[in-house]
């Protein structure tokens, strides 16, 4: 596919499922109309971000794949004629549980999964607690739109990732994600928290020769347990081209559902004006595989 139409959502959220969904099935119908073949909603996109506390009772949140709600899901991808990447979280087995990003074809059938890797741990974003680390690689998933190179949120942060996803033939790197910032940091930390965030992705794009979407959610969600201000997701939803150029920037506290136009053959230009892994010393990184070196 030489242009590809991609529609990013940016969405709050509520603690009402089926509003989450109504208002999610609503933005894809309305990118699809206006010709969206590939849509991307953010991380965990059914509910609120329950990780910032420690709850097993939140763990009855997991469905199984397949499911009522991959089902509706399914349903969408069929009715609108597009390929949704969605992000769920699965129940595998009793107290097994996963990050999971399930990408629909077109005509309803699940194309592939791709299980969260990189699991933080950190305040407010307490996801080892729930999520068992991804044992399915780093392996793109093959879509009627091109071969996708999909992985979340925290995996943004690991240039290895998105390495292993374009050695493997991704044509696009996709980042369903729910990031943002905590009340008690002054506005300089919280802006150059937010560029760091968009920097090194743009850096992926670049090193990589691929264009790079991120979807964001918006909206600030309370602490249920009050240990801090919750978290205010500052949206900033993406669309970079393999120079790291700007394709499209969302506002950081606005819903948003835009349709973008990617050109995906200017990654074949950019590879061979910047051969970048035509260069690299694979003879001479076996130290990557080692957590420190000294």
């Amino acid at each position: 596919m030489e242009q590809l139409k991609a529609g990013i959502i940016q969405q709050a959220n509520t603690g009402n499922l089926s509003d989450n969904r109504a208002r999610l099935a609503s933005k894809i119908r309305s990118l699809a109309a206006d010709g969206a073949q590939l849509i991307i909603l953010q991380e965990l996109h059914d509910s609120l971000y329950f990780c910032q506390t420690e709850n097993t009772d939140l763990c009855s949140l997991a469905i199984e794949i397949p499911s009522d709600v991959t089902g509706f899901y399914s349903a969408l991808a069929v009715e609108t004629k597009s390929v949704l990447v969605t992000s769920m979280f699965e129940r595998r087995a009793p107290g097994l549980y996963h990050n999971t990003a399930v990408v629909f074809d077109s005509d309803g059938r699940i194309a592939g999964k791709y299980r969260k890797m990189h699991i933080p741990d950190d305040p407010a974003y307490y996801e080892k607690f729930y999520f068992t680390p991804g044992d399915l690689g780093f392996e793109p998933i093959d879509t009627s739109v091109g071969r996708l190179g999909v992985l979340v949120c925290w995996d943004q942060w690991f240039p290895e990732a998105a390495r292993l996803m374009a050695l493997n033939g991704a044509e696009i790197l996709i980042y369903p994600t729910a990031i943002g910032w905590e009340s008690s940091d002054s506005v300089d930390e919280k802006e150059r928290q937010r560029d760091a965030w968009t920097t090194v992705q743009r850096g992926h794009a670049i090193a990589n020769g691929l264009p790079l979407i991120a979807a964001n959610r918006v909206g600030h969600e309370p602490d249920p347990s009050g240990v801090t201000g919750g978290i205010t997701f500052w949206g900033s939803s993406m669309a970079v081209g393999p120079q790291g150029e700007f394709i499209w920037r969302a506002s950081s506290d606005k819903e948003e559902a835009v349709v973008v136009d990617i050109d995906m053959k200017r990654s074949e230009w950019v590879r061979r004006w910047w051969p970048f892994l035509r260069d690299r010393r694979i003879d001479s990184y076996s130290g990557l595989l080692s957590r420190y070196l000294k």
